[in-house]
């Protein structure tokens, strides 16, 4: 097909990918009356939302009496360390416990307590049990409800599609371009609003938990393309538990629920050692603490040989693990013939989940595009410097609902919609451009991506390893042009594989810029040249991109606590917490 020839589609609100937070959206949009439809890279029955399997917050107070919101406000915004915007930490805590209801009403059917109520497991970091379950498989059952509930209000959700382009006039999004990853075949979305639900960027490093192809950071980059800015890029999520055996699926997550559960951490010397970083809290210490440690562990020499640490559920009975943890043995099972509920696990630090993201306003999820809207992973300002586990599948609920109802208004209240033929021109060249014989693979520069990502800008950093890793990235970005990239009608993957790189660079470089911009160690972004947290730093880290594809970084000062949350916070004491009975032995 000519190389601007494309198909055209027409709907009122358009969402980019097919996760659990952009089904969430489309549910409510489809409810409100209006034509919605859903581009996703992935197949949409495999979705990274798959991946979250430990839980979801709600303080439904089922179990321990004494929880509330505000509890649940509390532990967010301190184990974030005070720089996520209050507001939407707030709208979580007080939104998730109805949001939580009604998706297992809608058939999620988490674990139940004997009285019919949900039961509540503990994660690390909250004060008291309100994670809520289905095994150890939870944002499975989540996505799979979703994707019944869309199926019932026929909603339309096209798979391989890959979206190289907002399509932008006047500061104003009339919709998208994208290309089908099989057929190559072209499409022109034309829509009133367009919503971001591409997740992170944690495939940039060589262990991550995220799996080929996906969380490449495409989200980041169309955003910036668009005029949108970034927030809070160096606060990257190192998982304490990712998987080292079997290579090819190193980084692969096993849950914070093993840890929930009862799981201990065990160095090389068979010493449970988190009791060197957190005597009270032990293994359901924060994320951050957990990973630091885990790290340390390994670097000092008090590893495996396989460069990792132990996870060992084995003192609770087979029954126990089958119940909790099924998945996770069968992981073990399947991937090392190794039987969890008689050996212990070998776990390392993986990335995980990008705190960063869009900026948008917390309320409606709006970007300072007008008719671009952002939510999930690829949105920032909730999590912080620190995500609680459990987080994360509420606040695709929530602010998927909300970034739902936000756009259904934007669509009712607009008179026309804008459209540019110059515009749809750009985004068939910025294809074209790179359709053309060359020298290099794009396969071999991703690998030396995660590579330089792991090393220079991986669990604790400092400033000679940053640079040094902004250097590298670099050299790679002058290669973009000399690419190897052929196509034909039913294969595309080295187009879709140069945009993720593309994409990928940039989101490499305002991390790394971030991280630089932070001359303190806060929460997951550690600094061994500035290893202290400074009170002083209260600000973002803000990244935008100039007319010259140039990424800038500045500082945003941090949000004003509304009275009430002052109030709340007045009244907290952290150092009061009840930890008995919190390790679940």
């Amino acid at each position: 097909m000519p190389f601007k020839d494309h198909l055209t589609q027409i709907t009122n609100v358009l969402v980019i990918g097919c996760g659990g937070a952009g089904l969430r959206s489309a549910i409510e949009i489809k409810k409100s009356g209006l034509d919605v439809c859903i581009l996703g890279k992935r197949p949409k029955t495999d979705a990274h939302t798959v991946l979250a399997a430990g839980g979801i917050n709600a303080a439904l107070g089922n179990l321990d009496k004494e929880d509330t919101w505000e509890q649940h406000f509390i532990d967010t915004y301190f184990e974030g360390y005070c720089i996520g915007d209050p507001l939407k930490v707030e709208i979580m805590a007080k939104e998730s416990p109805y949001l939580v209801k009604e998706i297992d009403e809608w058939g999620a059917d988490f674990a139940k307590l004997k009285n019919g109520k949900l039961d509540q497991r503990f994660f690390g970091a909250h004060k008291y049990r309100r994670t809520c379950y289905s095994g150890d498989f939870t944002g499975l059952s989540i996505l799979k409800t979703l994707l019944k509930k869309s199926d019932e209000l026929n909603i339309p959700i096209y798979d391989n599609q890959y979206v190289t382009e907002l399509l932008i006039k006047e500061n104003t999004c009339f919709g998208a371009m994208s290309f089908n990853m099989s057929s190559s075949e072209r499409t022109v979305h034309f829509a009133d609003a367009v919503i971001l639900c591409t997740g992170g960027h944690t495939r940039l490093w060589k262990k991550s938990s995220s799996r080929k192809n996906e969380n490449t950071g495409d989200g980041f980059y169309l955003a910036l393309k668009a005029g949108c800015k970034l927030i809070d890029m160096e606060m990257v999520q190192f998982h304490p538990s990712g998987m080292v055996l079997p290579e090819e699926i190193e980084g692969t997550l096993v849950t914070e629920a093993v840890r929930g559960e009862g799981g201990k951490l065990i160095n090389n010397k068979g010493e449970r050692f988190m009791k060197n970083y957190d005597p009270k809290r032990m293994e359901l210490s924060s994320r951050d603490k957990v990973a630091i440690a885990n790290y340390t562990e390994i670097i000092e020499g008090r590893g495996t040989k396989n460069g990792a640490v132990y996870l060992d559920i084995s003192h609770k009975s087979k029954e126990f693990i089958l119940e909790k943890l099924p998945n996770i043995y069968r992981q073990f099972i399947e991937s090392q013939m190794l039987d969890i509920s008689k050996l212990p696990m070998e776990v390392a630090p993986t990335a995980h989940y990008s705190m960063g993201g869009i900026l948008v306003n917390p309320e409606d999820l709006s970007t300072s595009v007008n008719g671009l809207f952002a939510a999930g992973e690829v949105a920032g300002g909730l999590h912080g410097a620190n995500r609680l586990g459990g987080n994360s599948l509420a606040e695709i609920l929530i602010f998927g609902k909300r970034v739902g109802i936000a756009s259904s208004k934007y669509s009712k209240k607009i008179d026309r919609q804008l459209r540019s033929n110059k515009t749809i021109a750009y985004a068939h060249e910025n294809i074209n451009k790179f359709i053309k014989n060359g020298d290099e693979l794009v396969r071999p520069l991703q690998h030396e991506l995660r590579l330089i990502m792991w090393k220079y800008c991986g669990v604790i950093k400092n400033e000679t390893l940053l640079l040094e890793g902004l250097s590298k990235i670099e050299i790679i970005k002058n290669k973009l042009n000399d690419i190897d990239i052929r196509i034909d009608k039913y294969n595309c993957e080295d187009l879709a594989l140069i945009f993720d790189l593309q994409s990928s660079l940039y989101s490499a470089k305002a991390t790394i810029m971030s991280a630089l911009q932070r001359n303190e160690s806060r929460g997951a972004h550690q600094r061994s040249d500035f290893p202290i947290l400074d009170p002083s730093f209260q600000f973002n880290c803000l990244v935008s991109m100039d007319e010259n594809n140039n990424l800038k970084i500045s500082k945003l000062p941090l949000k004003e606590l509304k009275e009430n949350l002052k109030t709340i916070i007045a009244n907290a004491n952290r150092e009061d917490y009840d930890l008995k009975d919190k390790l679940l032995e």
